[in-house]
Protein backbone atom coordinates (compact mmCIF):
# COMPACT_ATOMS: atom_id res chain seq x y z
CA UNK A 1 0.00 0.00 0.00
CA UNK A 2 1.50 3.20 -0.77
CA UNK A 3 0.68 6.87 0.31
CA UNK A 4 1.40 9.86 -1.95
CA UNK A 5 2.40 13.48 -0.88
CA UNK A 6 1.55 16.21 -3.39
CA UNK A 7 3.81 18.89 -2.80
CA UNK A 8 4.61 22.33 -3.86
CA UNK A 9 7.42 24.40 -3.13
CA UNK A 10 7.74 23.48 0.37
CA UNK A 11 10.52 20.94 1.42
CA UNK A 12 11.23 20.26 4.84
CA UNK A 13 7.78 19.07 6.03
CA UNK A 14 7.10 16.87 3.52
CA UNK A 15 10.45 15.31 3.11
CA UNK A 16 10.22 14.52 7.21
CA UNK A 17 6.99 13.53 6.59
CA UNK A 18 8.12 11.06 3.93
CA UNK A 19 10.97 9.75 5.82
CA UNK A 20 8.83 9.40 9.25
CA UNK A 21 6.19 6.90 7.64
CA UNK A 22 8.41 4.85 6.49
CA UNK A 23 10.34 4.57 9.38
CA UNK A 24 7.13 3.89 11.35
CA UNK A 25 6.24 1.70 8.80
CA UNK A 26 9.29 -0.72 8.46
CA UNK A 27 9.26 -0.67 12.62
CA UNK A 28 5.76 -1.80 12.41
CA UNK A 29 6.53 -4.50 9.47
CA UNK A 30 3.97 -3.25 7.84
CA UNK A 31 3.83 -2.95 4.17
CA UNK A 32 3.40 0.55 3.90
CA UNK A 33 5.38 3.17 1.80
CA UNK A 34 5.18 6.75 1.07
CA UNK A 35 6.54 8.77 -1.99
CA UNK A 36 5.94 12.18 -3.89
CA UNK A 37 3.72 11.75 -6.06
CA UNK A 38 4.65 12.26 -10.24
CA UNK A 39 2.00 13.25 -12.88
CA UNK A 40 2.21 13.59 -16.54
CA UNK A 41 -1.74 13.81 -17.57
CA UNK A 42 -4.76 11.70 -16.17
CA UNK A 43 -6.58 9.41 -18.74
CA UNK A 44 -10.17 9.09 -17.39
CA UNK A 45 -9.70 4.85 -16.62
CA UNK A 46 -6.58 5.16 -14.71
CA UNK A 47 -6.25 3.45 -11.57
CA UNK A 48 -4.69 5.05 -8.77
CA UNK A 49 -2.20 3.88 -6.96
CA UNK A 50 -2.31 5.32 -3.72
CA UNK A 51 -4.35 4.17 -0.90
CA UNK A 52 -3.85 7.55 0.94
CA UNK A 53 -2.86 10.83 -0.79
CA UNK A 54 -1.93 14.05 1.46
CA UNK A 55 -2.46 17.26 -0.87
CA UNK A 56 0.16 20.74 -0.59
CA UNK A 57 -0.32 22.34 -3.48
CA UNK A 58 -3.71 22.07 -5.56
CA UNK A 59 -5.18 24.99 -4.04
CA UNK A 60 -2.67 26.97 -6.55
CA UNK A 61 -2.72 23.83 -9.60
CA UNK A 62 -6.04 23.63 -11.16
CA UNK A 63 -4.28 19.90 -12.77
CA UNK A 64 -3.70 18.86 -9.55
CA UNK A 65 -7.34 19.47 -7.86
CA UNK A 66 -8.61 17.79 -11.09
CA UNK A 67 -6.47 15.06 -10.65
CA UNK A 68 -7.60 14.40 -6.71
CA UNK A 69 -11.06 14.17 -7.65
CA UNK A 70 -10.08 11.32 -10.16
CA UNK A 71 -8.56 9.61 -7.39
CA UNK A 72 -11.04 9.67 -5.13
CA UNK A 73 -12.84 8.62 -7.83
CA UNK A 74 -11.02 5.38 -8.29
CA UNK A 75 -10.86 4.96 -4.24
CA UNK A 76 -7.91 6.87 -2.60
CA UNK A 77 -8.50 8.45 0.51
CA UNK A 78 -7.21 12.23 -0.02
CA UNK A 79 -6.34 14.87 2.96
CA UNK A 80 -8.34 17.34 2.04
CA UNK A 81 -11.82 16.20 0.45
CA UNK A 82 -10.96 17.48 -2.97
CA UNK A 83 -14.35 18.38 -3.52
CA UNK A 84 -15.09 20.03 -0.73
CA UNK A 85 -12.32 22.20 -0.22
CA UNK A 86 -13.20 23.35 -3.83
CA UNK A 87 -16.66 24.05 -2.52
CA UNK A 88 -15.92 25.76 0.73
CA UNK A 89 -15.13 29.37 1.68
CA UNK A 90 -13.84 31.34 4.91
CA UNK A 91 -17.48 33.45 4.78
CA UNK A 92 -19.71 30.34 4.84
CA UNK A 93 -17.31 28.78 7.64
CA UNK A 94 -17.91 31.57 10.10
CA UNK A 95 -22.06 31.15 9.29
CA UNK A 96 -20.97 27.86 9.90
CA UNK A 97 -19.86 28.49 13.17
CA UNK A 98 -21.88 31.28 14.34
CA UNK A 99 -24.57 28.66 14.03
CA UNK A 100 -22.92 26.56 16.22
CA UNK A 101 -22.94 29.17 19.02
CA UNK A 102 -18.78 29.40 18.46
CA UNK A 103 -17.92 32.83 19.14
CA UNK A 104 -16.91 34.88 15.63
CA UNK A 105 -16.10 38.36 14.63
CA UNK A 106 -19.41 40.22 12.96
CA UNK A 107 -18.86 39.44 9.07
CA UNK A 108 -20.02 40.65 6.12
CA UNK A 109 -19.91 39.25 2.84
CA UNK A 110 -19.54 42.25 -0.26
CA UNK A 111 -20.39 42.51 -3.82
CA UNK A 112 -17.10 42.71 -5.83
CA UNK A 113 -15.77 46.34 -6.08
CA UNK A 114 -14.96 46.25 -10.21
CA UNK A 115 -17.02 43.94 -12.58
CA UNK A 116 -15.62 40.43 -13.57
CA UNK A 117 -14.71 39.91 -16.94
CA UNK A 118 -17.47 39.16 -19.15
CA UNK A 119 -20.03 41.05 -16.97
CA UNK A 120 -21.79 44.25 -17.43
CA UNK A 121 -24.02 46.20 -15.00
CA UNK A 122 -26.84 44.54 -16.42
CA UNK A 123 -25.28 41.49 -14.78
CA UNK A 124 -25.66 43.46 -11.48
CA UNK A 125 -29.21 44.34 -11.74
CA UNK A 126 -30.10 42.28 -8.32
CA UNK A 127 -27.78 44.31 -6.39
CA UNK A 128 -29.14 47.07 -4.28
CA UNK A 129 -27.09 50.36 -5.50
CA UNK A 130 -26.38 52.06 -3.42
CA UNK A 131 -25.22 49.56 -0.83
CA UNK A 132 -26.05 51.07 2.83
CA UNK A 133 -22.89 51.53 3.55
CA UNK A 134 -23.90 53.12 6.78
CA UNK A 135 -25.60 50.24 8.00
CA UNK A 136 -22.66 47.60 7.01
CA UNK A 137 -19.98 50.07 9.18
CA UNK A 138 -22.68 50.17 12.33
CA UNK A 139 -22.77 46.26 11.95
CA UNK A 140 -18.78 45.80 11.97
CA UNK A 141 -17.36 48.53 13.64
CA UNK A 142 -14.03 49.96 13.20
CA UNK A 143 -11.32 49.10 13.40
CA UNK A 144 -12.59 46.01 11.00
CA UNK A 145 -10.55 43.60 8.22
CA UNK A 146 -11.53 44.11 4.47
CA UNK A 147 -10.18 40.13 3.16
CA UNK A 148 -10.68 38.10 0.45
CA UNK A 149 -14.02 35.68 1.10
CA UNK A 150 -11.40 32.55 0.19
CA UNK A 151 -8.14 32.89 0.41
CA UNK A 152 -5.06 32.17 2.35
CA UNK A 153 -1.20 33.64 3.51
CA UNK A 154 -2.48 36.88 4.38
CA UNK A 155 -3.09 37.72 1.07
CA UNK A 156 -5.21 41.08 0.52
CA UNK A 157 -5.66 41.42 3.94
CA UNK A 158 -6.60 44.90 5.10
CA UNK A 159 -6.90 46.78 8.16
CA UNK A 160 -9.94 49.98 8.07
CA UNK A 161 -9.67 52.45 10.85
CA UNK A 162 -12.65 54.53 9.04
CA UNK A 163 -15.19 54.95 6.56
CA UNK A 164 -12.69 56.90 4.12
CA UNK A 165 -9.82 54.34 4.74
CA UNK A 166 -12.31 51.19 4.03
CA UNK A 167 -13.14 52.72 0.64
CA UNK A 168 -9.59 54.16 -0.33
CA UNK A 169 -8.64 50.25 0.32
CA UNK A 170 -11.69 48.52 -0.90
CA UNK A 171 -11.22 49.95 -4.30
CA UNK A 172 -8.04 48.25 -4.60
CA UNK A 173 -9.54 45.21 -4.47
CA UNK A 174 -10.62 44.57 -8.23
CA UNK A 175 -13.09 41.68 -8.88
CA UNK A 176 -12.51 39.41 -5.43
CA UNK A 177 -15.30 38.94 -3.51
CA UNK A 178 -14.71 40.46 0.19
CA UNK A 179 -15.35 40.39 4.11
CA UNK A 180 -15.52 42.81 5.66
CA UNK A 181 -14.76 41.46 9.34
CA UNK A 182 -14.98 43.08 13.14
CA UNK A 183 -11.60 43.52 13.89
CA UNK A 184 -10.90 41.89 17.68
CA UNK A 185 -8.22 43.91 19.55
CA UNK A 186 -7.26 40.44 21.28
CA UNK A 187 -5.29 40.50 24.49
CA UNK A 188 -3.81 36.71 23.14
CA UNK A 189 -3.57 34.76 19.96
CA UNK A 190 -3.39 31.12 18.95
CA UNK A 191 -3.20 28.96 16.05
CA UNK A 192 -3.86 25.60 16.55
CA UNK A 193 -3.81 22.59 14.35
CA UNK A 194 -5.99 19.84 14.25
CA UNK A 195 -5.48 16.72 12.59
CA UNK A 196 -8.08 13.62 11.89
CA UNK A 197 -10.46 15.78 13.48
CA UNK A 198 -9.04 14.06 17.35
CA UNK A 199 -5.69 15.27 17.25
CA UNK A 200 -5.34 19.21 18.44
CA UNK A 201 -2.01 21.62 19.09
CA UNK A 202 -2.67 24.63 20.30
CA UNK A 203 0.48 27.24 19.26
CA UNK A 204 1.00 30.55 21.17
CA UNK A 205 1.21 33.18 18.37
CA UNK A 206 1.97 35.99 16.95
CA UNK A 207 0.53 37.58 13.46
CA UNK A 208 1.48 40.73 13.87
CA UNK A 209 5.38 40.00 14.14
CA UNK A 210 7.47 39.15 10.81
CA UNK A 211 6.69 35.55 9.34
CA UNK A 212 9.56 33.78 10.74
CA UNK A 213 9.05 35.52 14.33
CA UNK A 214 5.14 34.41 15.20
CA UNK A 215 5.39 31.07 16.47
CA UNK A 216 6.22 32.28 20.26
CA UNK A 217 8.08 29.39 21.88
CA UNK A 218 8.45 31.54 25.61
CA UNK A 219 5.22 32.56 26.37
CA UNK A 220 3.28 32.00 29.19
CA UNK A 221 0.90 28.48 29.68
CA UNK A 222 -2.58 28.97 28.87
CA UNK A 223 -5.11 29.32 31.20
CA UNK A 224 -7.15 25.68 31.61
CA UNK A 225 -10.83 27.22 31.01
CA UNK A 226 -9.51 28.54 27.87
CA UNK A 227 -7.64 25.88 26.64
CA UNK A 228 -10.70 24.07 27.33
CA UNK A 229 -12.88 25.88 25.46
CA UNK A 230 -9.81 26.45 22.37
CA UNK A 231 -9.80 22.39 22.25
CA UNK A 232 -13.37 22.00 22.35
CA UNK A 233 -14.55 25.00 19.33
CA UNK A 234 -11.47 23.16 17.26
CA UNK A 235 -12.78 20.18 17.23
CA UNK A 236 -16.48 21.54 16.93
CA UNK A 237 -15.07 23.20 13.86
CA UNK A 238 -12.92 20.49 11.98
CA UNK A 239 -15.29 17.94 12.70
CA UNK A 240 -18.13 19.58 11.11
CA UNK A 241 -16.27 20.91 8.03
CA UNK A 242 -14.62 17.56 7.15
CA UNK A 243 -11.27 18.81 7.45
CA UNK A 244 -8.59 15.88 8.72
CA UNK A 245 -5.77 18.99 8.34
CA UNK A 246 -6.42 22.22 9.18
CA UNK A 247 -5.60 24.90 11.43
CA UNK A 248 -7.14 27.41 13.32
CA UNK A 249 -6.73 30.20 14.91
CA UNK A 250 -8.29 32.28 17.80
CA UNK A 251 -8.13 35.86 18.89
CA UNK A 252 -8.72 36.46 22.62
CA UNK A 253 -10.63 39.31 23.81
CA UNK A 254 -12.01 39.56 27.43
CA UNK A 255 -11.22 35.85 28.18
CA UNK A 256 -13.23 34.92 25.32
CA UNK A 257 -11.82 33.51 22.19
CA UNK A 258 -12.97 34.36 18.45
CA UNK A 259 -12.25 32.00 15.66
CA UNK A 260 -11.11 33.85 13.34
CA UNK A 261 -9.47 32.05 10.39
CA UNK A 262 -9.92 28.13 10.26
CA UNK A 263 -10.38 27.65 6.37
CA UNK A 264 -6.05 26.61 5.90
CA UNK A 265 -6.64 22.80 4.44
CA UNK A 266 -2.95 22.80 3.53
CA UNK A 267 -1.73 25.01 6.61
CA UNK A 268 2.23 26.55 7.51
CA UNK A 269 4.45 23.65 8.26
CA UNK A 270 7.70 24.83 7.15
CA UNK A 271 10.77 23.92 10.49
CA UNK A 272 12.25 27.38 9.91
CA UNK A 273 8.64 29.02 10.72
CA UNK A 274 6.49 26.77 13.25
CA UNK A 275 9.61 26.20 15.57
CA UNK A 276 10.81 22.97 16.29
CA UNK A 277 8.58 21.37 18.60
CA UNK A 278 5.76 22.40 16.72
CA UNK A 279 7.13 21.17 14.02
CA UNK A 280 8.21 17.65 15.09
CA UNK A 281 4.44 17.45 16.33
CA UNK A 282 2.94 18.05 13.00
CA UNK A 283 5.49 15.81 11.56
CA UNK A 284 4.33 12.82 14.20
CA UNK A 285 0.93 12.96 14.25
CA UNK A 286 0.45 13.23 10.00
CA UNK A 287 2.53 10.36 9.64
CA UNK A 288 0.17 8.41 12.66
CA UNK A 289 -3.11 9.55 10.84
CA UNK A 290 -2.03 8.65 6.92
CA UNK A 291 -0.96 5.04 8.04
CA UNK A 292 -4.19 4.91 10.25
CA UNK A 293 -5.81 5.56 6.83
CA UNK A 294 -3.95 3.88 4.93
CA UNK A 295 -4.47 0.39 7.23
CA UNK A 296 -8.22 0.99 7.83
CA UNK A 297 -8.52 1.77 4.08
CA UNK A 298 -10.59 4.68 4.80
CA UNK A 299 -13.10 5.78 1.60
CA UNK A 300 -13.47 9.73 0.55
CA UNK A 301 -16.25 8.42 -1.22
CA UNK A 302 -18.94 9.96 1.90
CA UNK A 303 -21.55 12.65 2.50
CA UNK A 304 -20.52 15.72 3.99
CA UNK A 305 -22.52 16.10 7.44
CA UNK A 306 -21.90 19.37 8.42
CA UNK A 307 -25.52 20.43 8.45
CA UNK A 308 -26.14 17.89 11.21
CA UNK A 309 -24.43 19.94 13.83
CA UNK A 310 -26.52 22.80 13.34
CA UNK A 311 -29.06 22.68 16.11
CA UNK A 312 -31.28 25.17 16.67
CA UNK A 313 -30.06 25.37 20.74
CA UNK A 314 -27.22 25.51 19.36
CA UNK A 315 -27.42 29.27 18.15
CA UNK A 316 -25.83 31.00 21.25
CA UNK A 317 -25.26 34.38 20.78
CA UNK A 318 -21.65 34.98 19.70
CA UNK A 319 -19.42 35.65 22.70
CA UNK A 320 -21.11 33.83 25.03
CA UNK A 321 -18.09 32.34 27.73
CA UNK A 322 -19.92 29.42 28.26
CA UNK A 323 -17.45 26.47 28.09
Amino acid sequence: MKIGILRGQENTFPDALIARINEKAEAANQKITAEYIMLGGTKMDDPCEYSVILDRISQDIDYYRTFLKHAVLQGAYVINNPFWWSADDKYFNYAVAHKMGIAVPKTVVLPQNQHPEGTTSESMRNLVYPLDWDNIFDYVGFPAFLKPHSGGGWKMVYKVHSRDDFFYKYNQTGTTCMVLQEGIEFEQYYRCYCVGGKYVHIMPYAPLLPPEKRYVTDGPPIEPKLEKRMNRDILTICKALGYDLNTVEFAVRDGVPYAIDYMNPAPDADYHSVTRANFDWIVETMADFCIECTVKRRSAIKDLHWAKFLKPQSSKKAGSKSV
